[in-house]
């Protein structure tokens, strides 16, 4: 199972964030309503889901999108399921570190 994973690194004022970005292979540039899964923040390499979980240990800000990576995300207990929201039927999790 592929997820594309983005990764930047964002200075504010003294402090760094690392934001991570990863969706759902097939969700890639897709609409639902006023959600778009937007190619210029989440394009950036397609790799295996467990690659893209464990990319998730450096970050400080991450933005979770599709049924396979929130159901991973869930199941390695990076977020809870009741953290959740759906989108137009799309899971969708946000993760912050302060």
């Amino acid at each position: 199972m592929k997820v594309w994973i983005k990764i930047q690194r964002v200075t504010q004022g003294a402090k760094e964030e690392i934001v991570v970005a990863i969706c759902d292979e097939e969700l890639l540039g897709k609409k639902f309503g006023n959600f778009k899964i937007s190619e210029h923040f989440f394009k950036g390499e397609l790799v295996e889901i467990e690659t893209a979980i464990k990319s998730l240990e450096n970050a400080t800000i991450a933005n979770l999108v599709g049924r396979d990576i929130v159901t991973k995300a869930i199941e390695e207990g990076i977020v809870k399921k009741e953290e959740i929201k759906e989108i137009n039927g799309i899971p969708h999790a946000q993760i912050f570190t302060i």
